[in-house]
Formats: C-alpha cells, sequence, structure tokens
C-alpha cells in the first residue's frame, strides 16, 4: 500500500474528506471569549483576515491567510465553561467510533461529538489531560494548502511520549492498515508523525501531570510559520499579549484572552 501518494477529493463533488487524510491533524482552532478582540490581536499579530459562516452561526470565525482559511475562533468559552485555548483536530472517518476508543483508553469526552457543518467535532482530552478535537467530514480547505499555510506544526508535550503515541495510535488508527492512515517513527526521544510522507506533528516526553504552571504540563502547542518572529512579539505585546518565551527563530506567546502558541521562523519541523 502506498501511503505517501497525495490524499484525492471525493470523485464526484471535488471536495476532500476526513477519510484522504485518516488520523493527521487537519485543522486548528481557538475557544474564546471575545471575538472581536480575538480578531484584532490575530489580525495585528499573523496578519489574518475573518469570514464569518452562516452553517456555523454568530460565534464562529474562520481565519484567511492570503486568502485561504487557515483556523477556526469559537467564540464559546464562556458559554460552554471551557478553558481558552488553541486545540488541533484530528481527521477521523467516525466521531462517535473515535469519541468511544478515547473513553475506552482513559481519555475523556469534553464535547461532543456535535454537528457544525460540513461535518461533525467533538472536544476531548487524553489521559493524561492534553485536549485535542476530532473532526468528522468535509475539510474546510484542501489539505495540502492548509498544511503549507498554517500552521507550521503541532507538538505534543506529554508526561510519556511513548505511551502517548499508543493512545492516539489506537484512537486515530495511526500505523494501521487503513488507507491513508499516518505513519510514525520513534526518532531519538521523540515520536515523529507523517501523513502521506510528510512530518504533521511530534511528541515530546517531559511534561508534568501536576505542574502549577500550564506550559509544562501536557499540551499540545501550536507553532504558525511567520517571517519576522520580533514583530510577532512587539505586536503581541502591543495589544494585550504577552511573551512567555523569546529566542532568534520562535517565541512563545500567550493572546489577551491567555491562549497559548508558538511564532517560528523555521522551515523545517
Amino acid at each position: 500500500m502506498n501511503h505517501d501518494a497525495t490524499p484525492s477529493s471525493h470523485p464526484e463533488t471535488g471536495v476532500l474528506s476526513t477519510h484522504s487524510v485518516c488520523g493527521a491533524p487537519c485543522w486548528v482552532s481557538l475557544t474564546s471569549r471575545d471575538l472581536e478582540a480575538t480578531e484584532n490581536f490575530y489580525h495585528a499579530v499573523l496578519g489574518w483576515d475573518w469570514r464569518s459562516t452562516a452553517k456555523l452561526g454568530e460565534h464562529f470565525r474562520i481565519a484567511l491567510a492570503d486568502g485561504a482559511p487557515v483556523a477556526g475562533i469559537a467564540a464559546v468559552a464562556s458559554m460552554w465553561q471551557m478553558a481558552v485555548a488553541w486545540t488541533p483536530y484530528f481527521a477521523v472517518p467516525s466521531a462517535d467510533d473515535a469519541v468511544s476508543r478515547v473513553q475506552e483508553r482513559g481519555g475523556t469526552a469534553a464535547v461532543g461529538p456535535i454537528s457544525l457543518p460540513p461535518g461533525r467535532a467533538a472536544l476531548l482530552a487524553d489521559r493524561d489531560g492534553a485536549t485535542f478535537g476530532i473532526w468528522e467530514g468535509e475539510l474546510f480547505t484542501d489539505w495540502e494548502t492548509w498544511r503549507k499555510a498554517a500552521p507550521a506544526f503541532i507538538r505534543l508535550h506529554t508526561r510519556d511520549a511513548f505511551d502517548a503515541a499508543m493512545f492516539y495510535g489506537e484512537v486515530l488508527d495511526w500505523a494501521s492498515d487503513r488507507p491513508g492512515c499516518c505513519q510514525v517513527r520513534y526518532e531519538g526521544e521523540e515520536v515523529v508523525l507523517r501523513s502521506h510522507g510528510e512530518v504533521v506533528a511530534r511528541i515530546e516526553s517531559g511534561a508534568l501531570e501536576a505542574a502549577p504552571d500550564p506550559t509544562i504540563r501536557p499540551h499540545w502547542q501550536i507553532h504558525f510559520r511567520v517571517a519576522d518572529v520580533a514583530a510577532c512579539v512587539r505586536a503581541a505585546e502591543c495589544h494585550g499579549g504577552s511573551v512567555l518565551r523569546e529566542g532568534a527563530e520562535e517565541a512563545v506567546l500567550r493572546d489577551a484572552d491567555g491562549a497559548q502558541f508558538t511564532v517560528t521562523s523555521r522551515r523545517e519541523i
């Protein structure tokens, strides 16, 4: 079976679905409290424009980079009693099956599955508490376009990378005989996830479950590729955000609402 082939769209509609990129990260979304403030912050820091979508409703927006959809905002943190945070979503053929697998393996379901046309979604947590989402249905944009536009990559900071890879592999059918599934390799101290030959995520050990600092508790970190890290840092500070860590090629930022993310100028994962 050739897992390195380019994912194909549905032959009748031309729309790519989660069946083609099974188990791969396919979207990132931010839960927030204040939609307008969040839009203004990320427009200033990442240059994103925004569009509303009648299908999703007034609490949701789609972020555009050079006209391509790259991320979503769901202003439901207060309404649904959820944390303000960036969350990666993984493509699954069945949201119901994925939620059942998570619960069977000691994880939890916070929200869903719920209908969010053109698909269904659920917000979950693995057994170490790291939050992630699943998506079943049509993708918001061409997967290759999205992957190259944003984010640069996602990384799971967790207690035990090997144990986490087993959990996610069983939930998301990594390294299985399912067509289009992701491949897993152990490289040094990390687990590396590839979809159709491309690195799409990494998992590393060392996070502490009970750490008071949320940056070192198990969590998925979203990395956005930018041309000028220093400019992003200045824009974040000018618009109510804060800098958690800054280097020449990368900075960990917190937006004005408290959500953490990374900006990076690195071209390779």
